[in-house]
C-alpha cells in the first residue's frame, strides 16, 4: 500500500466531478473518467492554495469535488468483507464515516503534487447498457514505467461512482480489507471503529 499510495491519491483526483449533468447522462464510463479528471486537475493546477500546500483548502477540494464520486457503503463492504454482516447498522453507519474521513485525512496531503502528471486512457470494454465497469488507465511518468490504474465503477441515479480503485495490481479496497481483518480479530468491530477514530483524531499512526 505505501508503495502506491501517491498514485492512488492521483486515482482519487481523477474521480472529481463523475456527478452526471442531464446532458451528460449517457456518458460512458470512461468519457467521464477522462472528461472529469482533466478537469479536477485545471483546478488543481491553478488553486494557489492547493499549490502551496494548504491543507484545509485541499480537504475542501477533496470533500467537494471527489468524494461525492465514490460509493462509500459500497467501497466500505467490500473492504470489511464478510464481517460487515456481522457489523449492526450503527456501527455500519460509523464504518462508513469513519473510512470516509480517514481516506480525507491519509490522501489529502500529497494532492498538491499533482501538476504535471498525464493519463493514457484505454477503450472501455464493456457492453453498452453495463451498470458494473472497469475503466483501465496508465499514469505517465517519463523515463520510468507507466503504472496502471483500473477504476471500479458503478452506475447510480447520480452518475457513475467508483467502489475500489487497483492500482498496479493493488486493490485499495483489499489492503484495508486485511487491515480491518485483523482488528476485528483482536478487538471486534467496535475496536475497529475505535482505531478509525483514534487515526481520523491524529491519535492512531496512519
Amino acid at each position: 500500500m505505501k508503495r502506491y499510495r501517491s498514485f492512488f491519491v492521483y486515482a482519487l483526483a481523477a474521480l472529481g466531478f463523475f456527478a452526471l449533468e442531464p446532458a451528460l447522462a449517457q456518458e460512458t464510463a470512461d468519457a467521464a473518467v477522462k472528461r472529469t479528471s482533466q478537469e479536477l486537475l485545471q483546478i488543481i493546477r491553478a488553486d494557489p492554495k492547493v499549490q502551496a500546500g494548504d491543507q484545509a483548502r485541499i480537504r475542501e477540494v477533496v470533500e467537494a469535488k471527489v468524494f461525492p464520486n465514490i460509493d462509500f457503503e459500497r467501497m466500505t463492504s467490500l473492504a470489511m468483507g464478510r464481517n460487515w454482516r456481522a457489523a449492526n447498522p450503527e456501527q455500519q453507519k460509523r464504518l462508513i464515516e469513519e473510512f470516509r474521513t480517514l481516506l480525507v485525512r491519509t490522501y489529502s496531503g500529497a494532492l498538491a503534487q499533482y501538476r504535471d502528471q498525464k493519463m493514457d486512457y484505454k477503450p472501455l470494454r464493456a457492453e453498452p447498457n453495463a451498470t458494473d465497469v472497469t475503466v483501465r488507465t496508465e499514469v505517465l511518468r517519463p523515463g520510468q514505467a507507466p503504472v496502471q490504474i483500473d477504476y471500479s465503477m458503478t452506475r447510480t441515479q447520480e452518475g457513475w461512482k467508483a467502489y475500489d480503485i487497483i492500482v498496479g495490481g493493488v486493490s485499495l479496497v483489499t489492503n484495508y480489507r486485511d487491515e480491518f481483518s485483523e482488528q476485528i480479530k483482536t478487538a471486534g468491530v467496535d475496536g475497529l471503529i475505535k482505531t478509525l477514530a483514534a487515526k481520523n483524531k491524529g491519535t492512531g499512526s496512519t
